[in-house]
């Protein structure tokens, strides 16, 4: 390894720089791509025909358990996701979220789940034309809905491939004037390549886009790295490296496959190094970081770890670090009997139930 620590971006970063630990205790951390409604997918029936491609895994798996969802699914979903959120440390989640059969009210469940447990949350609804015209519209009206009535969000779009030229139009003029973001799929996989192209100076700063594997241009706004699920779908390597080089934020998701931010980086660090050995995990962990630039407050949460010290030469080789105790706007969430507001058992059990009923509604899905 040809770098160390202090010769990027040093400790545990926060914004581009960000939050060094302080022997054990650090800032919250951020997933800043997630989807929490993909945690009852644990245990779900094999999908009707084995998925060879990337289109074929969105359409045989997940866009199947989306359509399958309730309000109680998406709730059960939400708690237990914010729960091994705060049981990781992660004291806030950028949250994309699609339930098609549940959609009018469904952020204000994802939100209120979220703060049952004590996990900072940002929302959005997918807007895509997946599931027609109405699909559509329901989705961009709840994404105005929620965000008019006061919560914290960005507008929500699948990704270019999904979204007629009329529906993009919408998606951007809605985000104009209620004069925010778009969390959105950006070039995630071969079907999307020519993401770029349609989103090409209609982005801004506050774009959040996600997975960028096969984008071949720079667009405005933060670009959110997946690395253990773009390796599980088998879309490539985003190599975000060139971004964050060309000056370009670049901040770490789990697309959905919980959220240990850690072990993400980890994961990341593993896939950069595959990518180019001279790396330092020093460069993961200002990615890491970066996830309070999205969820500023985080930074000043804090989680003590049964690690010592918290640096990214420790952590990408040390496995089993845990948060000992984890405190949010000044209250103590997490302790070394589990999270305080909510009991932990319940949660769980749940989550069981409405899995249950899940799967048996995605076994009886043509």
């Amino acid at each position: 390894m040809t770098s160390g620590p202090g010769t990027e971006e040093a400790g545990l970063a926060g914004g581009r720089r960000g939050v060094t630990s302080d022997g054990a205790v650090t800032g919250g951390l951020v997933c800043a791509h997630h989807h929490l409604y993909s945690a009852l997918a644990r245990g779900m029936p094999p999908p009707p025909r084995t998925p060879t491609t990337f289109l074929g895994i969105l359409e045989q798996v997940w866009w199947r358990l989306d359509r399958a969802l309730d309000l109680d699914g998406v709730r059960a979903s939400a708690r237990l996701g914010a729960l091994e959120a705060l049981e990781a440390g992660t004291t806030a989640i950028v949250d994309h979220h699609s339930s098609p059969s549940a959609i009018e009210g469904s952020l204000d469940v994802v939100a209120e789940a979220c703060a049952e447990v004590g996990v900072r949350v940002v929302c959005c609804y997918e807007v895509t034309d997946r599931n027609g015209p109405e699909g559509a519209a329901a989705g961009l009206a709840e994404n105005a809905r929620f965000l008019r009535a006061g919560g914290r969000g960005l507008v929500g779009a699948h990704a270019a491939f999904t979204l007629s030229d009329a529906t993009l139009e919408a998606v951007c003029g809605l985000a104009a004037d209620l004069d925010v973001g778009v969390h959105v799929h950006v070039a995630e996989g071969p079907d999307d390549a020519g993401a770029g192209a349609r989103w090409e100076g209609r982005t801004d700063e506050r774009w959040l886009l996600a997975h960028a594997v096969h984008l071949d241009r720079p667009l405005a706004g933060t670009i959110l790295h997946n690395a253990r699920s773009n390796q599980n779908n088998a879309v490539g390597y985003a190599r975000p490296s060139r971004w964050a080089e060309a000056g370009q934020r670049v901040a770490l998701g789990t697309d959905g496959i919980g959220a240990d931010m850690l072990e993400e980086a980890r994961v990341a660090f593993a896939a950069l190094r595959a990518d180019d050995v001279t790396a330092g995990p020093d460069r993961v962990w200002g990615w890491l970081g970066a996830g309070h630039d999205l969820v500023p407050e985080a930074a000043h949460d804090r989680v003590t770890w049964s690690q010592v010290p918290m640096d990214p030469w420790h952590l990408a080789y040390t496995p089993g670090v845990r948060p000992l105790e984890v405190v949010v706007d000044g209250e103590v969430v997490l302790d070394g009997d589990g999270p305080t507001r909510v009991d932990a058992e319940e949660v769980r059990a749940h989550a069981r139930e409405a899995a249950t009923r899940l799967h048996a509604r995605l076994a009886e899905m043509p």
